[in-house]
């Protein structure tokens, strides 16, 4: 059995992509994405949660409010990476995992079993990532 608690936020982005396949996205273009945070563990806490609610929406917030308005194309941290939606997808679930190994998302610490990310690109598209802990 799984236990699943979800969150979700949005961000807005620009960025360009390399590469024949990506066509006209190519060019500096941008997005909005719905991302939705779930996390997962087979038991819950002591007081019956899987997470925090209020933490990981916090931690959500603090990871796309640093991507928001921003190009990411001028981000040192992306440079050379296409910024798909898959790839945003890690990097926004690296990010939310980084804080539970670290124990800032509460008593999740070691209890979490995985975090899966999903980015809605719009009402017919979206990616995720799923990343185990």
């Amino acid at each position: 059995m799984t236990f699943t608690l979800t969150v979700r936020d949005h961000m807005m982005i620009a960025h360009s992509f390399s590469g024949e396949t990506f066509g006209p996205a190519q060019r500096l273009h941008g997005a909005t994405f719905i991302v939705d945070a779930s996390f997962r563990a087979s038991e819950l806490d002591s007081d019956g949660v899987v997470i925090d609610i209020g933490r990981a929406a916090e931690a959500l917030g603090e990871i796309t409010g640093a991507l928001t308005y921003r190009n990411l194309d001028d981000e040192p941290e992306f440079a050379g990476m296409n910024t798909t939606t898959e790839r945003l997808c890690q990097v926004i679930a690296d990010r939310l995992a980084e804080r539970a190994v670290d124990g800032r998302l509460g008593s999740a610490r070691g209890r979490l079993s995985s975090i899966e990310v999903t980015l809605h690109e719009s009402h017919i598209a979206w990616a995720s990532y799923e990343r185990r802990l």
